[in-house]
């Protein structure tokens, strides 16, 4: 977890203190989320781990609900819009899918969050941002079906099964991860569930071969996601 934090120094005292951001308290509120659910966000726990206390809490927040708010805003700006950003220049568009892909499910699978508010959907907080983020998500997946050359309805039949895959692997990767395959086996399951995705309607043969995109940006981020 990154942190964004300004230092100054204490009124008569030689000791440095941090001063914490907005995005310092979110982050950890998302850190709590994923480890214990809505409950695991309690002002005292949070300042602890950050090493301060609670008067920073309360010069950023009205109370515990703007927390929250807080923490869902940047949830969906730091883990959907920020992994958009980071694939926008990619002109191809079934490279940046297969990228995309591959990004979110190796991240979902090492970070807790994601299962952790879909457990969390009855509070109406965390389904309204559900909802918009779901939206966005499979939004942006279908505009790159569009960009592919699918007809819209198809581009987002297409999207929305992609978004189902993407949450199943999710799910399967923190509930029962032996049932999902390990290493250069996971990178072919993932490649093989979007050749399906992208196989023309009707045609029992295989679709646009995703993995043939672009190939030296693609061995580049083998080995980045192989480390």
């Amino acid at each position: 977890m990154v942190m964004v934090r300004e230092r100054t120094k204490e009124t008569g005292g030689g000791a440095a203190r941090q001063r914490l951001t907005v995005q310092d308290w979110a982050e950890a509120a998302l850190a709590a989320m994923g480890e214990g659910g809505l409950a695991a966000v309690a002002v005292e726990p949070l300042a602890a781990r950050l090493g301060t206390t609670k008067g920073s809490f309360y010069w950023h927040f009205a109370n515990r609900d703007a927390l929250i708010e807080a923490a869902l805003d940047r949830w969906a700006e730091s883990r959907t819009e920020a992994v958009m950003d980071e694939l926008a220049d990619e002109p191809d568009p079934g490279e940046r899918l297969r990228l995309l892909f591959r990004r979110a499910t190796r991240r979902a699978a090492e970070d807790p969050l994601e299962v952790s508010l879909l457990a969390s959907a009855t509070d109406p907080r965390v389904a309204a941002a559900l909802a918009r983020v779901t939206d966005r998500r499979i939004g942006h997946i279908a505009d790159l079906f569009v960009e592919l050359g699918f007809p819209e309805d198809e581009a987002q039949h297409r999207g929305l099964l992609a978004y189902t895959a993407y949450l199943g692997h999710t799910q399967l990767s923190h509930s029962v991860p032996r049932s999902l395959p390990d290493g250069p086996a996971r990178e072919r399951h993932l490649d093989g569930v979007l050749e399906t995705l992208l196989r023309p309607a009707g045609t029992p043969g295989a679709g646009p071969d995703v993995r043939q995109a672009n190939p030296p940006h693609r061995a580049a981020e083998t080995a980045v996601e192989g480390r």
